[in-house]
């Protein structure tokens, strides 16, 4: 049988939920909501194969029931306003696409998803249990994949809820990445590239600064980190010194990293495969 899709609108956002059967809800077994988010450029449509993929793939493998949530991120999708906010800066000042507003636009996504994300953990259980019986969701997981890979961060460091999470092609260091973009192009950050304002919030509300104050927001968590050796728009080397060293998940916590070689800036069916089973492995 395939994957059941069904929408809701929460707050405005349309919100599809994928799960194994229709009557997934109604029987009201433990479960477990994890949410998929795209990268840039992408929507929530480009990313319902993945969705009905993590479905498939651990169907009946475990107590629990699991649902996949999917929306489109803002300025993506169905919620797209100015198309050049995704662009990226480029060496040639004078290319159409050239953003000078990158970084500030980049990260008040991937904020914003994040807290979106928070939300949707507000309210998704009335929407779906609209009765007075306690609802049967258990646990909350995050997984995204380039940008929403940042959010997937972000919502692991600011969301006490969400317990397990895999950033795909994502970093954690947004000071780190921000830098490597900007010597790539040409660009100094500083003014309106990169201003202090924004330089500011990067360095009191990003994962690596906020690993460093005064709790961990990653003890107990588990969390698969899922990256190409030759990503040359997010590369490893921006993440890596966070993930091997100073991410800290605790002996209750698990980390495991992938990083594949060969691979670019994709997510690659090697790849769902290794969510899938994480998921379902700590999860289910």
């Amino acid at each position: 049988m395939s994957p059941t899709k069904d929408s809701l609108v929460i707050s405005g956002l349309e919100v599809n939920i994928y799960s194994a059967t229709p009557t997934i809800i109604a029987e009201r077994r433990a479960v477990v909501v994890f949410f998929l988010l795209h990268g840039r450029y992408d929507s929530a449509q480009k990313i319902d194969p993945i969705a009905r993929s993590l479905i498939e793939q651990t169907e009946a493998k475990g107590s629990r029931s699991l649902l996949i949530v999917t929306f489109d991120q803002r300025n993506h999708g169905k919620r797209l306003v100015d198309s050049k906010a995704n662009d990226a800066w480029s060496k040639d000042k004078t290319n159409p696409k050239h953003n000078e507003r990158h970084a500030l636009d980049m990260y008040s996504i991937q904020t914003g998803t994040a807290r979106e994300v928070s939300l949707l953990i507000d309210f998704l259980p009335s929407f779906l249990y609209p009765d007075n019986a306690p609802h049967p969701i258990v646990e909350w997981g995050v997984a995204g994949i380039s940008l929403g890979g940042h959010s997937t961060w972000i919502t692991l460091a600011t969301d006490t809820r969400v317990t397990t999470g895999i950033p795909i092609i994502g970093c954690p260091d947004y000071s780190k990445l921000i830098a490597y973009r900007a010597k790539h192009s040409d660009v100094e950050l500083e003014g309106r590239y990169y201003p202090k304002g924004l330089k500011d919030l990067v360095l009191t509300s990003d994962p690596a600064s906020l690993i460093l104050g005064p709790t961990n927001p990653f003890l107990g968590k588990r969390i698969l980190v899922l990256s190409g050796a030759d990503d040359t728009l997010v590369p490893w080397e921006a993440s890596e010194e966070f993930v091997t060293s100073k991410l800290d998940v605790g002996v209750n916590g698990l980390k495991k990293v992938s990083v594949y070689k060969g691979v670019g800036h994709e997510c690659t069916e090697a790849m769902i495969t290794e969510m899938a089973g994480f998921i379902v492995h700590t999860c289910l």
